[in-house]
């Protein structure tokens, strides 16, 4: 087997490995918040809780890599899949070794080529937004609240004070929900309240649009973007 054709067998969707490879870019950013914020508490548990939605995305990619394995031993060995392992696991001084799921994504992107790649994605439209909007709503809950602690913090009258406070508010704000227990009271926390609205209501927008739309697709539609998408992900079509 042809190392090239060997590679093209481990992608595991284009959409899947962007998703992974963005979370471990996120993963490693964090853990620098972590080394420059480390006095700050509030920062501190906010990254914490984050990580700790991550952790077993990270655990799930290992099992789905390590049971989809044309080799599990290969894989392990070769594979970096030890890497894989140890990374997902909830130690700040193993998440370094998520470089290695990111290098992975990029070597995928030298073989196959951005032209190949943006075909799939384009295939796979629904799968691919369901999670681009999973990641972009982790980022906005952890920049929202990164963002809104330190614009209240400045003011007496503030009542999102905490981290927890601070992702409470902005998950409700998110999802529109908006139950008003916590709110900004300075400009610059109404600027942060702006962004996080706008974002939740047009992420789930373009969520619910692409779902629908896959959804009431005529079924011969279906059974064509099924066909191209079985095209798109057998490696003899993409060698081609």
């Amino acid at each position: 087997m042809s190392p090239k054709l060997s590679s093209q067998r481990e992608l595991k969707g284009i959409g899947y490995e962007l998703f992974i490879g963005a979370l471990s870019i996120l993963s490693i950013l964090n853990l620098i918040l972590i080394f420059i914020f480390s006095g700050d508490p509030n920062v501190q548990t906010v990254l914490t809780v984050i990580n700790a939605i991550v952790f077993p995305i990270f655990l799930g990619d290992f099992f789905y890599r390590l049971f989809t394995a044309e080799s599990r031993t290969g894989y392990f060995f070769r594979g970096f899949g030890w890497a894989d392992l140890l990374s997902s696991l909830p130690f700040q001084n193993m998440k370094i070794l998520r470089l290695f799921r990111l290098w992975r994504v990029v070597r995928l992107f030298a073989e196959f080529g951005v032209r190949n790649l943006v075909k799939e994605f384009i295939t796979q439209r629904a799968q691919n937004a369901l999670l681009t909007v999973g990641f972009l709503v982790l980022c906005v809950l952890e920049f929202g609240a990164l963002s809104v602690l330190r614009a209240e913090s400045a003011s007496a009258d503030a009542n999102i004070t905490s981290a927890a406070d601070a992702l409470w508010w902005t998950y409700v704000t998110i999802t529109t929900v908006g139950y008003g227990d916590r709110f900004p009271v300075t400009n610059s926390g109404r600027l942060v309240g702006i962004f996080v609205m706008t974002a939740g209501v047009g992420l789930f927008g373009t969520l619910s649009g692409f779902l629908a739309n896959s959804f009431l697709a005529p079924p011969n539609k279906r059974d064509d973007d099924e066909a191209a998408a079985g095209d798109a992900a057998d490696p003899k079509t993409r060698l081609a």
